[in-house]
């Protein structure tokens, strides 16, 4: 996988679990889904991702090998 897919993959499950917790627990947490959807749409606008810079420190490969055999 690439920092592209693992991006998505986090940002989706940030918002399907703040949604949960958001009905179940308390509805402040729609403000964490908030957070996640304003990132996903600054990133939009710059090109610019905080989670990417982590995830590229991390050591994830910038782009998906295809070594299948």
């Amino acid at each position: 996988m690439s920092v592209n897919d693992y991006i998505h993959t986090i940002a989706g499950t940030f918002i399907l679990v703040s949604l949960v917790l958001g009905i179940w627990v308390h509805p402040y947490w729609f403000f964490f889904t908030a957070f996640v959807g304003a990132n996903l749409f600054q990133y939009g606008i710059t090109k610019v991702c905080p989670m990417g810079f982590i995830l590229k420190k991390l050591g994830v490969p910038e782009t998906a090998s295809c070594n299948r055999r």
